[in-house]
This record gives C-alpha cells, structure tokens and sequence, in this order.
C-alpha cells in the first residue's frame, strides 16, 4: 500500500514544475498525464483525486492545468503532479509542449462514447510523437475507462481490457469521478508503474532550498490559460 498524504493546498497553473512542490525537504517528482477526448471526465479524475470534490457542471479545459498530491512511497516523500490537456483537436498546438518530461501516460476513455475508445490510440501516437521518450515500447502507460457510473455503455470491459493486452499490456481500471470508484488505485498504479520503470531519475527531485511549507489553498498563475465553458 502506499502512505498517502492528502494535501489541502494545491496548485493550479501552467509553469515550470520547480515552481509547483508543496513539501518541504526533497521530494521526488513524478509528473503524469491525462490525454483522452473532450468530455471524458479528465479534470473531474484529477480534482476528484487531488481535492476529493466533483463538480457536475466543471469547465472544459483549454491549454493544460495541473494539480499536485503529495504520497508517501516506502517512506520517501513523492509529489505527484497530475496534468489535465485539453482534448479538443483545436486546442492540439497547446497541449503538446507539456508532453516532454512525463513519467507515465494515463490514456482516458468514457465507456459511455464508444468514439472516445477508438481513439485512445491516436492518443498514444500522439504522446509518443511530442513527449520524446526514449523508449516507447517500455514507457509506463495506463488506460482508464471513466464513467462507470452511467447506467448505458458502449464499450464492454472486455473489449477494453483487451485493446489494453494488445497494445503494450496497459494496466486498466474502470473509474467514476462521480462516484470516485477506482480513481485512487488508477493514479496509484501510474507510481507504481514510472517506480518499476527506468525512467525516472535525479532530476526530478525537487531542490531543498525551495520554500515548500503551504498547507493552505494556494493558486499559482504564469503563464495559462483557463478554463472555460465550451457550449
């Protein structure tokens, strides 16, 4: 199991990670990614893991957003940055230069929106084209298939489970932000997988001569773009 550490404060801006730890003392930083369609539920995923809270009437992203959680992993202290993308096709030219330096990839569906499945692996192209990992074939990816909740679906477990085995076999998980069904195992295999990679490495660990002592709500604004309501 791993320790985890609910922070209240957290951040929410587009920036620089050095700029985006809330813990004292060096901590490793772990950044994952959210890629799916429009409307599958990533921002409700990442505010419902982060900040324990859904919003049935949350705004589409435009651009990237990130949020931090702070874990414990075998006593050393880890800062998990989630990034949320906008999914839109018109919005592609603003997500992409985040991709470099990701640890884990977590490729998100609606089981509600059979489009949003058949698209997971024009997703995964993309993440592989603008990240720049050094060995796709080996970079942690997790599939989640979100919206359990929803009495009708169009895409079954098995098929999903199954696209996962022939494409690199993908950890999968069934999630509901609504509900938070699976959402804290989903994030916490994507540590567990950038842990058991290779990938990650010192230059993630976040200076101790930053002053990291928030423990209150903090927003941070650079350099973003918000969010808005996309009718």
């Amino acid at each position: 199991m791993l320790g985890v550490h609910l922070q209240k404060g957290y951040v929410e801006a587009v920036g620089h990670p050095a700029f985006a730890g809330v813990m004292s003392g060096k901590s490793l930083l772990l950044k994952v990614i959210l890629l799916g369609d429009g409307g599958v539920g990533k921002s409700s995923l990442m505010n419902r893991y982060v900040t324990d809270r859904f919003d049935s009437q949350s705004f589409h992203t435009i651009g990237v957003e990130f949020l931090n959680r702070d874990l414990e992993v075998d006593g050393r202290p880890v800062t998990l940055q989630i990034w949320d993308t906008a999914g839109q096709e018109r919005f592609k030219s603003l997500r992409t230069p985040f991709y470099r330096g990701a640890d884990c990839c977590l490729l998100t569906f609606a089981v509600d929106d059979v489009h949003s499945f058949q698209n997971l692996g024009a997703w995964k192209r993309e993440f592989v084209r603008y990240s720049d990992v050094r060995d796709p074939e080996f970079f942690p990816f997790v599939v989640l298939g979100n919206k359990v909740d929803k009495e009708e679906r169009e895409v079954g477990e098995e098929e999903a489970r199954a696209w996962c085995e022939e494409n690199g076999h993908c950890p999968y998980f069934e999630t509901s932000a609504k509900d938070d069904t699976n959402v804290s195992a989903a994030f916490e295999a994507a540590v567990r997988a950038v842990l058991a990679s290779d990938d990650h490495v010192d230059h993630a660990l976040l200076s101790s001569t930053i002053d990291l002592h928030v423990t209150e709500t903090k927003q941070m604004q650079f350099y973003s773009w918000k969010s808005l309501y996309l009718r």
